[in-house]
């Protein structure tokens, strides 16, 4: 009989590190869309003793998820599904941030919670930008981004806003839209005997963290750290605890939830220690 499958899907430094603290004893299907990316993690991970399958997959496209997961169950019964995959409002437009972070996300619940064995879990990497925006939104949108059918998730109205033109709201958006969606898919997940929640990292240094601090962004995310309860940049270690402990048996009772991971920025806007005008 085949092996437990532990699912990841952006295999960066979030993702290779949570691939090394899940995979061992278990058969590694990790997935990503730059083969490049894809080929080096497979290669080192293979070359510290994982069983790896390595799986090119555009998220943003239902077929590409859809035959990720069934090579997936194939595999073996898929006991963990980890999504770290996305861009940033460095990386990309708002339309392709809107098909990745927000199409994406959804593609994936869907599929993975159609195979997810009994017992199973799964974890999306989403953002503290989504708590930021939590609120902001109007309870019309929020409904919309938790629970319209995948497929109509791009044509929704609000997208016509010039607003959502802008990068890094449009990636607020798909973050906050990450966080709501999983509230929803515990439902679907919870049929099938599984689990899954969201994790919302603070400003982590990976090479897509980096690249933000060094952009437009950059002096506003230094502003937040310095702010924040912890003062430092958090790392890849750090968000791969986070998920171990919502994919482990000591979070048997937790599903449809976000863990906020980001040493305390969000709590120092709430608290108005920190403005965000301040920190732009």
């Amino acid at each position: 009989m085949a092996g437990e499958a532990v699912v990841v899907i952006g295999v960066g430094g979030m993702g290779e590190a949570i691939a090394r603290r899940q995979g061992t004893g278990r058969r590694l299907v990790l997935a990503d869309f730059d083969e490049a990316v894809l080929d080096r993690t497979a290669h080192a991970l293979r070359g510290d003793g994982y069983l790896v399958d390595a799986h090119v997959v555009d998220v943003s496209s239902a077929p590409s998820v859809a035959g990720l997961a069934a090579a997936a169950a194939a595999a073996g019964p898929v006991v963990q599904v980890v999504h770290t995959a996305g861009l940033s409002p460095a990386q990309a437009s708002a339309d392709r941030i809107l098909r990745v972070d927000l199409l994406g996300v959804a593609h994936v619940l869907d599929a993975f919670g159609a195979v997810v064995a009994p017992g199973g879990a799964g974890v999306v990497i989403a953002s503290m930008a989504g708590s930021m925006f939590a609120g902001q939104f109007p309870a019309e949108l929020e409904g919309a981004l938790a629970l319209t059918p995948t497929d109509q998730l791009l044509d929704l109205p609000f997208w016509a806003d010039p607003a959502f033109s802008d990068p890094g709201t449009a990636y607020g958006a798909a973050k906050r839209a990450n966080q709501l969606r999983v509230q929803a898919a515990s439902l679907a997940w919870g049929a099938k005997g599984a689990r899954v929640n969201s994790v919302s990292p603070g400003v982590v240094s990976t090479p897509m963290g980096q690249e933000e601090l060094g952009g437009e962004s950059g002096a506003r995310m230094r502003a937040m750290v310095d702010a924040s309860g912890t003062r430092r940049l958090g790392t890849s270690a750090d968000i791969a605890a986070a998920v171990a402990f919502l994919l482990g048996p000591e979070a048997s009772f937790v599903t449809g939830t976000d863990l906020l991971v980001d040493g305390g920025v969000v709590a120092a806007v709430r608290s108005g220690a920190l403005t965000l005008g301040a920190a732009a």
